[in-house]
């Protein structure tokens, strides 16, 4: 163990994530890294020696924040010369030509996220004072600093081989690659012993997971055919798990195992089934293997299994080709899905992928905007009309706010609650009886 020498200066970092959660999940195995070079977090960018910009590419506008902050971080350079700029995450990953890197100004490391176990070598090659130190070659093996220690994410995925049109991620972090299943199970039951009570496991394509060591499966785990619904049961198992969760499925890898293990008693009552369009024209294009049909079919079997399972989505509006008529379709198909929530997104040509090489973006922004607008707004009265069916009933909540005598935290539908609480309920799960209702927040008190 190093011991810092009174005389030795104490150097500052500062992470600034774009993006998705496998995004802060990254930075925060990147902060793991730094803290165990003896270095320092700070919140502001002014007072840090090395600030890391771990970057996303699924839209546009990210990349514009990126070369934004890298634009003002060149002039705090001028007042800091030796201030290490970094970017890392999916534009260099995807940036095959160099073209996004000369559009940055002033960044003095630039590597994709797999490069993370380089960190300590190259930082400390540009400033021989920072400490290196040896990492092994897969990143996945650095342990994630966690902030919160009742709530964890665990990457078992990486990478994706679908190349869906309109998706920089195959690009961006390569072909799919899976962890081993014991090193999965080592990291949750070691967040479990610090009193992690909810899981969340990550993945591209987090329901086609294939252990690449099946034999540390138990031999009398009740799934015969999926390996990821043979994941979720082994955890299932572990003494401390209060709360499993998972994203992001893919629709055709829900298979009968999969959708039975939304019943195990660990598992939230929330699954989140990106579906991206309801009109099978418009899905082919976007070579998402299935058509309107079979995602139909997969939410009535969901619901079968479990009826009062609450449902969110991913929907892109504007793709190249969908006329209204198109459009409407992904309207309907929300409607018959009776979704609880969607993240939707208007239509961002992303280069280096199928759809900008092979289609014209020929949706107006405007009508593009226009439409992400229809969604938002049916969005927004369904969510309303379902939330008023919690009234009087009581849900599970994992507290992880308090401010000024009241607690926050989510249910087991993902569901926004507020209650009258104190700091102490803080990481701990509640039941808490709902009084009213909005769109997006449930309010309660205390059983």
């Amino acid at each position: 163990m190093h011991v810092q020498n009174m005389n030795e200066k104490q150097y500052f970092y500062h992470i600034i994530t774009f993006g998705c959660q496998m995004n802060k999940n990254d930075s925060a195995r990147m902060e793991s890294i730094l803290k165990s070079m003896n270095l320092k977090p700070t919140a502001e960018p002014e007072d840090a020696d090395i600030i890391i910009m771990n970057s996303c590419s699924v839209r546009e506008t990210a990349e514009r924040r990126v070369y934004g902050k890298s634009r003002i971080f060149a002039e705090l350079k001028k007042k800091k010369p030796n201030l290490i700029v970094c970017v890392t995450g999916c534009m260099p990953g995807r940036d095959k030509d160099g073209k996004l890197e000369k559009r940055l100004h002033d960044v003095d490391l630039y590597f994709p996220t797999r490069d993370m176990v380089m960190l300590p070598k190259w930082l400390s090659e540009i400033n021989p004072e920072l400490r290196s130190i040896d990492l092994e070659d897969d990143y996945l093996t650095v342990v994630p600093r966690t902030k919160n220690k009742s709530q964890a994410f665990v990457t078992i995925q990486t990478g994706c081989n679908h190349f869906c049109t309109y998706c920089v991620v195959p690009h961006a972090r390569g072909t799919e690659g899976n962890r081993s299943l014991k090193s999965i199970l080592d990291e949750v039951k070691e967040l479990v012993s610090k009193g992690c009570l909810e899981i969340t496991l990550l993945g591209q394509i987090v329901n086609h997971y294939i252990a690449p060591d099946p034999e540390f499966f138990s031999s009398n785990n009740p799934y015969q055919k999926n390996d990821f619904a043979k994941l979720l049961w082994e955890i299932n198992q572990m003494d401390g798990v209060e709360r499993i969760h998972w994203t992001a499925p893919h629709p055709v890898y829900m298979d009968d195992e999969v959708i039975d293990a939304l019943t195990l008693p660990k598992q939230i009552n929330f699954i989140h089934l990106p579906v991206q369009s309801g009109n099978s024209e418009i899905l082919k294009k976007m070579n998402r293997r299935h058509d309107r049909d079979f995602y139909v079919d997969v939410i009535k079997k969901i619901r079968a299994k479990k009826p009062e399972i609450a449902i969110g989505t991913d929907i892109i509006v504007g793709f190249s080709g969908e006329t209204e008529e198109k459009f409407q379709d992904t309207v309907d198909l929300f409607r018959e899905c009776d979704f609880d929530i969607s993240y939707n997104a208007q239509y961002s040509q992303r280069s280096g992928t199928v759809a900008a090489k092979a289609f014209t973006d020929n949706i107006p922004k405007e009508e593009k905007k226009r439409r992400w607008f229809v969604l938002q707004h049916l969005m927004e009265s369904i969510a309303y009309k379902k939330n008023q069916e919690y009234i009087r009933r009581e849900v599970s909540v994992l507290v992880d706010t308090y401010k000024n005598g009241t607690c926050g935290g989510n249910s087991s539908e993902m569901k926004r609650v507020n209650f009258p609480g104190k700091e102490d309920y803080l990481g701990t799960i509640v039941p808490i009886r709902i009084n009213r209702a909005a769109e997006w927040i449930l309010w309660g008190d205390m059983v």
